[in-house]
């Protein structure tokens, strides 16, 4: 009677299990993603506790110069006429706003940086001086077609819109034409939260307007200023060694060095996509709220090593270091008579899996650099000196070992180049699969099917 082969001699049959194995392993590969998720998420509520009471990001717009005027407008009233109720037209007087941005506007600050733990947990905060100074060109409603003696000159405004007040340190004094006017807090610019002060002006501007704002803000991450004038010059500076340069302006001159950062923004009215001069009347109350948003430029203050970052970024390579580790293991069986069981590769991945826990665990206290060396260590002694049982020789666990440790090195390399880890990660695949084309390239692998299969 033929003998049934028995499944667990054969290549192809061991080939489909190991296959399996590591899509099994994705199971606490995901399980570990979820406890990243929980840190990150513990993290970020550690994050809004401390900005909730120190300040969060500080958006700056404005200033903005705000002019009510009255208009006349016609529109139908049902009046009753002869003891009939008529709908007739009717003249009405209602009240608008003008807003005129600056037409010269220069900002200078510095932001000093401040490191505070909640916990084990990061974060940078700072204490900013902003001064922004600058000129309005007198406002004209010419182009509106608005009589002079409808425009309310004694009840303008200049309104600055301000992210985030709780951070105000001290009174906000504005500097107008010598006069020096306290800012109080308002929301009358639309969609805008911030500041303003009642400018009482006799009459028309007849000459430029110089106004200067001295700002003393706490705040978290980093700032956004909106180039307001019809040429905008930003100048930001810190000791904090690792600035992002952010938003829809990049700086037209910067330094970076251990010792800090000194960025110039330089902006002109037609880079930034919205008017000078507008009404709520016509071109609609929000706009300066809707068009700055897409205009703001300014810097975060980052940690150069977000380390849940590089922690998740190392799982995503988990299959594919798993699946490496797997080969390896299955090559031995391939060249030598030794046979690996089943179980004895789920040990291995297991091992492969506890790296990725261990890393996170270990990066919360450590520098990454550090933990990774750690864990990576710590696989890499568990997996050789079980291997040396397993493939029963101390020379090819030798082999696996220095594999799995050169293998680690490489995903440390890729995680360190962010801009270059696409690349060289594929480079490596070629690589390893061109070791594993030559050491296989001689193998019959009929002949060892038919001489493993029998009973």
């Amino acid at each position: 009677m033929n003998s049934i082969p028995r499944p667990g001699t054969s290549f192809m049959f061991k080939m489909v299990v190991i296959g399996a194995l590591v899509l099994a392993l994705l199971i606490p590969l995901k399980m570990i993603r979820s406890v990243l998720s929980e840190r990150l998420e513990r993290r970020d509520e550690a994050v809004a506790e401390i900005t909730s009471t120190w300040g969060d990001r500080q958006i700056i717009a404005g200033p903005v110069l705000v002019v009510p005027y009255r208009y006349t407008f016609k529109t139908w009233k049902d009046q009753v006429v002869g003891g009939r109720s008529e709908r007739v037209e009717v003249m009405e007087t209602a009240v608008a706003r003008a807003y005129f941005l600056p037409a010269e506007f220069e900002a200078t600050g510095e932001l000093s940086p401040e490191v505070r733990y909640r916990g084990i947990y990061r974060v940078v905060l700072y204490r900013s001086r902003l001064t922004l100074f600058g000129e309005f060109r007198p406002p004209s409603f010419e182009e509106w077609k608005i009589p002079p003696q409808d425009v309310m000159w004694d009840d303008a405004f200049l309104a600055l819109s301000v992210q985030d007040l709780r951070g105000a340190e001290d009174a906000l004094t504005l500097q107008w034409d010598g006069r020096d006017i306290l800012l109080a807090p308002a929301a009358r610019l639309p969609d805008l939260r911030g500041v303003e002060a009642r400018l009482r002006l006799d009459g028309p501007l007849t000459a430029p307007a110089k106004f200067r704002l001295e700002l003393k803000l706490n705040g978290s991450g980093g700032m956004r200023i909106a180039p307001v004038g019809d040429t905008s010059r930003v100048r930001l500076a810190s000791p904090w060694p690792d600035p992002s340069f952010q938003g829809a302006f990049l700086p037209t001159e910067r330094e970076v060095g251990p010792s800090g950062f000194t960025a110039l923004w330089q902006v002109s009215y037609y880079g930034r996509g919205y008017p000078q001069q507008w009404t709520d009347q016509r071109e609609g109350a929000e706009r300066l709220a809707v068009c700055s948003q897409s205009s703001l430029l300014g810097v975060d203050l980052i940690s150069l090593l977000d380390v849940y970052r590089y922690v998740e970024r190392s799982i995503k390579y988990g299959v594919l270091f798993i699946a490496l580790v797997f080969t390896a293991f299955f090559l031995f069986e391939a060249l030598t008579r030794v046979r690996v069981h089943p179980f004895q590769y789920l040990l291995v991945g297991a091992a492969l899996c506890l790296f990725y826990l261990a890393l996170l665990s270990l990066s919360e206290f450590l520098r990454f650099g550090t933990a990774y060396l750690i864990g990576a260590t710590a696989a890499t002694l568990l997996i050789a000196w079980y291997a040396a049982a397993a493939l029963r020789s101390g020379r090819r666990a030798g082999l696996l070992g220095c594999g799995v440790a050169f293998t680690y090195a490489f995903l440390y390399v890729i995680l360190r180049l962010q801009d270059y880890s696409l690349l060289l990660g594929t480079i490596g695949l070629f690589v390893v699969l061109a070791l594993v084309m030559a050491a296989t390239r001689r193998v019959d692998w009929y002949a060892r099917e038919g001489s493993d299969g029998g009973a």
